[in-house]
């Protein structure tokens, strides 16, 4: 297992190298800079900003010195807000956005992994019908259709919740629900796929046949090997229930990272961009190594493909 870990790692290298270079070349190369915004200026300002973040210098060489700082574990001076550093910022941010996954992860796995045993014990009935037609609505509606919804229906209409905001435990509902409900349908159509082929093994028959429980056959005896094609899903899910906030924490008004990674790249804040691109990067490869060593816990068979 330890070995097994060690060759994903050595994979992983390249990719965040790559993932880097790429994304450094691409926000320099866009059209506007991190001063245009403000207004204007003396050119002799300008040219003083740019030499005070080094953005006077050829483009080799500004990527040299990233790549050098990176190594120390510096991301750079933020442009847009002077006097922070990126780690400062992200280091203020990130725990909203990671307190927002966390909530909606539980949501999507606990809802999803429920329909979808749920339908697959009696397949082609209305118990199977309904849940499975929830769960074709929940992929087809995206987040930023259901957000607002929500609001309108449980912050206006029934002012239970609040419009926006991070202050109390109750605003913390309506963004996860948002979230955590888009992943739960595909949890609960992959999560009925593979326990409907599970059923029909030996083992689940006998299971049955010696007159257990129907819920703890199916939740105990073939969710073990049912759930592995869920947690295959869950490596780059989990990864973009974080990552993929940008749209939840816009609607919602919610002070996390990825509200934060908008502004910046509207604003051309080149080392605020590239920290949270180098961080979500991390974060994915991260969660899919998981997800592959939980596999390979699970199926000591994918150890040896």
């Amino acid at each position: 297992m330890f070995r097994f870990a060690l060759t994903r790692l050595a994979e992983a290298i390249p990719v965040i190298f790559i993932i880097i270079t790429l994304t450094f070349f691409m926000v320099r190369l866009a059209p506007g800079g991190p001063f245009d915004g403000d207004k204007q200026m003396p050119e002799s300002v300008r040219e003083a900003l740019d030499a005070h973040y080094g953005l006077d210098k050829p483009l080799i060489v500004q990527y040299w010195n990233y790549l050098v700082d990176l190594v120390q574990g510096d991301l750079g001076p933020s442009f847009n807000f002077p006097g922070w550093t990126v780690n400062e910022l992200i280091a203020d941010k990130i725990p909203v956005s990671l307190e927002l996954g966390l909530y909606s992860l539980c949501i999507a796995l606990l809802v999803g992994i429920i329909i979808g045993v749920t339908a697959s014990i009696r397949p082609n009935s209305w118990s199977d019908y309904i849940p499975m037609s929830l769960a074709m609505l929940g992929i087809c509606l995206p987040t930023f259709v259901v957000g607002p919804i929500l609001l309108l229906i449980f912050a206006l209409d029934i002012p239970v919740f609040n419009v926006s905001g991070w202050n109390f435990p109750r605003d913390r509902v309506l963004p996860s629900l948002t979230l955590g409900l888009f992943y739960a349908a595909y949890i609960a159509r992959l999560t009925r796929g593979s326990m409907l082929e599970v059923r029909n093994q030996d083992y689940m028959r006998t299971a049955l046949a010696k007159g257990l429980p129907t819920w703890r056959v199916y939740l105990i005896h073939g969710l073990r090997n049912g759930i592995l094609p869920v947690i295959s899903y869950m490596g780059p899910a989990a990864a973009g229930l974080i990552s993929g906030s940008f749209v939840v924490e816009t609607i919602f008004h919610i002070p996390g990272l990825g509200r934060f990674f908008v502004a910046s790249a509207i604003n051309r804040d080149y080392t605020l961009v590239m920290g949270t691109v180098i961080l979500y990067a991390v974060l994915i490869i991260g969660f899919n190594l998981i997800s592959d060593l939980v596999q390979a816990r699970l199926n000591p068979r994918q150890r040896f493909e």
